[in-house]
């Protein structure tokens, strides 16, 4: 797990080396354990190492591999798990290695099968090869997004890092995209390729790029996609023993390093599941978790009952609204981007309380967009079961969502978008800014100026797929809030500490046939992951396996009627700030008057004042 950098050039100027040794110390968190710099003409690479196979300097990066005549350069971050199975092939054809690390491995298999390499990778990654003899650039971010590859290219200069705080500090342009934040309010991220920055952009999960420096072209090119279309039609039983059996795999797989490794254990199903796993191959476990006064939000006790089960070694942190004062101004300029995932916090703490004593965590990320675990694949499900119904109810969406509850402002909402397409519905089923609020809460000019974009990004996503809905609605999530919230969260988190998280279910091999189960399987309008739930029985006890989910948040709700209250006030009314330029003033202020009443505006008053802040921090403070 690492920091990578680069300067192509291709004016025929040469890549200042100081400048990409600035790139490094911007992101220097990624990697504590070693640093380097490649320059040869108009190419440069910069490195920074989280050692965590092969702890010698044979691994050293920028690293260059020689065979047959030819010669690669490579920055790498994250981890390939099945490399000894792929270095083995390759020393069968000749190749020879002088590391045990995953790195080399990688770079004779892009001299061997060429962009095919990253067909064989089964991993979380991101990285940039230097093919010298042909010139060009090659690089690649691994299925499902966990680790980040962002970069600006104009007719001059491509410009990457694994963060944008890297790529701003070469001079590149800084410029609001109002699209983006568009997108932001509603989903509370920033969908690929958009990073909130216009002209700096992130390059999509499974995709590789070729840059062609002597012609200054870069081709984009899609090497895996999640396919629902090949579902099987098996028992339960059946099902029960596959997913049991890959999940077992996948876990194995991740617990190969060389150094100290623990879990993520909130007390959910994933994570508690996950633990399950990893008892079967070590008794040794160091578990860590989180926990708040506010015990809504208190998954603690549920944690240390599974951390008992399984005898793990336990370590718990109690969350604050003095730890979110103190650390939020370090969170924005963390993230980046437009980001409002709160339990951003809860996981850039866990994150650093886990590096005190492991280097690497397993974590049970994706169990809800594999098995269908959200709200918002129930409000799929209503529709598709109960549609004649609330055809007949539309015509009273509005009259609904006077009642002025959470519950009946999602009842309208269903309603409102009943008729449109499963693109706009999906985007719309989350607790921020969706089409009714927007049409409240923009100003006239915000609205003009948007008038002409497409009403969802996630059309095109879908681009044609003949699915059922439920299928469609996970298919979106794998492509947008798996890589660019879900994983965007837990490395930018987990990096900042130089911690290595590792998710097995996003496992590809693992995915792959989840993707194979028929949705009904997975989610009804009443339960969500309930095949999930049926084999987590074989290893938890009941009252983990069907409690109510909580979902891993903080209390932002509550802490805005506390301590937090009057910086959300001063920063989300600034006269001055982006959120009072696109809304409309008396609409922000009656949102936070009945926050402040008692009804629960939290997260959306989280997202404006994230919004501001992130506005503030790389706009206005430079």
């Amino acid at each position: 797990m690492c920091g990578i950098n680069g300067i192509i050039r291709f004016d025929g100027e040469p890549v200042s080396a100081r400048m990409l040794e600035a790139m490094n110390t911007c992101v220097c968190h990624r990697g504590p354990d070693d640093h380097g710099v490649f320059v040869s003409g108009h190419v440069g690479l910069g490195h920074l190492r989280l050692a965590i196979i092969d702890l010698s300097s044979n691994a050293h990066q920028p690293m260059c591999y020689t065979h047959g005549g030819r010669t690669a350069v490579m920055v790498y971050n994250g981890e390939v798990y099945n490399f000894a199975e792929i270095r083995d092939e390759l020393e069968s054809k000749g190749y020879a290695f002088r590391s045990k690390s995953d790195s080399e491995v990688m770079l004779a298999a892009y001299l061997e099968f060429g962009v095919d390499c990253v067909t064989r990778f089964n991993g979380m990654f991101a990285f940039a090869i230097y093919d010298v003899e042909r010139n060009l650039l090659f690089g690649a971010r691994d299925r499902f997004g966990e680790k980040p590859f962002k970069y600006y290219l104009d007719d001059q200069r491509m410009v990457f890092s694994s963060e944008l705080k890297a790529v701003l500090s070469t001079g590149v342009p800084r410029e609001l995209d109002l699209e983006a934040v568009d997108d932001y309010l509603t989903l509370q991220y920033v969908p690929q390729p958009r990073t909130g920055f216009r002209n700096i952009h992130k390059l999509a999960h499974a995709h590789y790029f070729v840059l062609d420096i002597a012609r200054r072209s870069m081709q984009i090119a899609r090497y895996f996609d999640l396919d629902y279309t090949k579902q099987l039609d098996l028992p339960e039983t059946g099902w029960l023993d596959r997913i049991d059996a890959a999940l077992h795999k996948a876990v194995e797989r991740r617990l190969i390093a060389d150094v100290p490794l623990g879990a993520f254990l909130s007390g959910g199903l994933d994570s508690s599941m996950v633990v399950a796993a990893m008892h079967r191959f070590t008794k040794d476990i160091r578990s860590f978790s989180v926990s708040f006064a506010e015990t809504a939000f208190d998954e603690s006790p549920y944690a240390r009952q599974v951390a008992a089960q399984y005898r793990t070694t336990h370590t718990e942190f109690r969350v604050t609204q003095a730890d979110l004062l103190a650390n939020i101004e370090p969170l924005v300029y963390q993230y980046e981007e437009p980001y409002a995932d709160n339990s951003q916090l809860a996981t850039f703490l866990l994150a650093r309380l886990t590096r005190e004593h492991v280097t690497v965590a397993l974590s049970g990320d994706a169990g809800d967009e594999n098995f269908g675990g959200y709200d918002r694949y129930r409000m799929h499900a209503l529709v598709a079961r109960w549609r004649p119904l609330l055809q007949v109810l539309r015509p009273f969406a509005g009259t609904i969502d006077t009642l002025g509850n959470l519950q009946a402002h999602r009842l309208a909402l269903v309603l409102d978008t009943l008729n449109e397409p499963l693109a706009v519905r999906h985007f719309n089923y989350t607790s921020f800014f969706d089409t009714i609020d927007k049409t409240r809460f923009y100003r006239p000019e915000t609205r003009e100026a948007l008038s002409t974009r497409p009403s969802t990004p996630f059309a095109k996503l879908l681009n044609g797929a003949q699915l059922d809905d439920l299928d469609r609605a996970l298919y979106l999530d794998f492509n947008s809030y798996v890589p660019d919230d879900l994983n965007v969260k837990v490395d930018l988190a987990s990096m900042r500490s130089a911690l290595e998280v590792r998710a097995p279910m996003l496992d590809h091999e693992f995915a792959t046939l989840v993707a194979q189960i028929p949705w009904r399987l997975k989610t009804d309008t009443r339960e969500g992951k309930k095949i999930f739930k049926r084999l987590a029985e074989r290893y938890l006890p009941r009252d983990i396996v069907y409690r109510r989910k909580h979902g891993f948040g903080v209390p932002v709700g509550a802490w805005m009627r506390g301590q937090l209250k009057e910086l959300a006030r001063t920063t989300i009314l600034d006269r001055d700030g982006l959120v009072l330029k696109l809304m409309d003033r008396k609409q922000v202020e009656r949102l936070f008057d009945e926050h402040q009443r008692g009804r629960d505006h939290g997260t959306r008053m989280w997202a404006l004042l994230m919004l501001n802040m992130w506005h503030r921090r790389f706009f206005t403070t430079l």
